[in-house]
């Protein structure tokens, strides 16, 4: 198949279902473009970076890594461009179609059912991007595994926010490593 019609494709079912946000979605882009997709040559480490970027330019993170994957597997803008807009262009027809029913729906029993039953799927979820992000590549030795720890304990206990913290982890993640 064509790459371009193999990414449009293939980032249209990712932001078809896609609740949840970009952490939600991180598993699925990893299975899509490592697991189904290897011929685009992106690597587990080069997905790593993909996630870290994503997290670091402004947007949401599953289109920035969209965008970024277009391009790495095509080696062409138009691959962004495609891979960017078919993650974008289900959420646009669903909330179209949202808007226009809503006040239709909105006291429907049903319609509360559905998007109560959404909440779970989606910590299920961001709980698979957080433990798929938990593997060699990231935790390189035990010093990183320290800098992790501080961390989890400066935010859940310490109650410290999340910038501080993340600043303070790449500051001694740079004089360590």
């Amino acid at each position: 198949m064509n790459t371009y019609i193999a990414l449009f494709f293939t980032f249209f079912k990712i932001g078809l279902f896609a609740f949840g946000g970009g952490y939600a979605v991180i598993s699925l882009i990893q299975h899509d473009i490592i697991d189904v997709h290897p011929e685009w040559g992106i690597t587990t480490q080069e997905f790593t970076d993909i996630i870290a970027i994503s997290q670091c330019t402004p947007g949401p993170i599953g289109i920035n890594a969209a965008t970024y994957v277009g391009y790495a597997a095509t080696h062409s803008w138009i691959g962004s461009l495609i891979a960017t807009f078919s993650m974008v262009l289900p959420t646009f027809i669903i909330m179209l179609v949202l808007c226009v029913g809503f006040s239709k729906l909105q006291g429907n029993k049903y319609m509360s059912y559905a998007f109560s039953s959404l909440r779970p799927a989606t910590i299920g979820l961001i709980a698979a991007a957080a433990l798929l992000l938990c593997n060699h590549e990231n935790f390189i030795d035990y010093k990183s595994f320290i800098i992790f720890a501080i961390a989890i304990v400066a935010c859940f206990i310490k109650r410290i926010h999340p910038i501080l913290i993340i600043l303070a982890s790449g500051l001694a993640g740079w004089i360590i490593y």
